[in-house]
């Protein structure tokens, strides 16, 4: 399929852009990135415009990821309990979830394109979280232009070695994703282990406190 789409690069330039994006926005598995940098390096041959392909490309990723919002806002949990039990998009949906809960704007926006896999994920989950529109809308977009901008900018500058490039930066991405989600981990598992081996004992001193109150009051003999 990739080679297909990327041969229809030059024929049919910002409207693919756009369709791949959305269908990439919303989980499924197109190379979107890969024909955002085929198109910047057919712009700097000179065969297509480049604004058109932005413009296209910031289209597709806009309309991808509000379609996300909304059907995971119309869905709500029952969405996301669904997409955990499908073994390819399990762990992704944990991922989303556990950050947007932790990080909520700047994960919204930095999802778009320095951990783009989670993308999709963290459009249904802050759908279903009920998450305002436009706080939303604003990282969303915001984050959407880095990422068109990113792929588009380093198709036209590195359009010599295409596939090289496409396979550093897929790299790249999934190293970057799997440390964020080490952080978030590392933040959670921390906050959980602030209940420590002092707590514990003091808690049971003061059960055991409160249970010999009650056994006093037992057997305290009626006036």
């Amino acid at each position: 399929m990739t080679e297909t789409l990327l041969a229809l690069v030059p024929e049919w330039g910002a409207v693919l852009l756009a369709l791949v994006n959305v269908l990439a926005c919303l989980a499924l598995p197109v190379p979107a990135s890969l024909v955002m940098l085929a198109a910047g390096a057919f712009a700097a041959a000179g065969d297509l415009d480049a604004l058109p392909l932005w413009i296209g490309a910031m289209a597709g990723a806009l309309l991808g990821d509000q379609s996300g919002y909304w059907i995971g806002r119309g869905l709500g949990p029952r969405l996301m309990v669904r997409l955990s039990r499908r073994r390819r998009s399990a762990a992704l949906v944990r991922r989303a979830v556990a950050w947007l809960d932790k990080r909520r704007l700047p994960a919204i926006f930095l999802s778009r394109w320095l951990t783009s896999p989670l993308s999709p994920y963290m459009n249904f989950a802050a759908g279903a979280a009920r998450i305002n529109w436009l706080g939303f809308t604003l990282p969303a977009a915001a984050g959407a232009c880095v990422w068109v901008s990113i792929y588009i900018g380093l198709g036209y500058s590195f359009s010599g070695d295409l596939e090289a490039l496409g396979s550093v930066l897929a790299n790249l991405v999934a190293a970057i994703a799997a440390g964020m989600v080490a952080v978030v981990l590392w933040h959670l598992l921390g906050r959980n282990g602030d209940h420590g081996p002092e707590d514990d004992a003091e808690d049971t001193a003061e059960r055991g406190a409160s249970e010999g109150d009650k056994l006093d009051d037992r057997h305290d003999p009626l006036p």
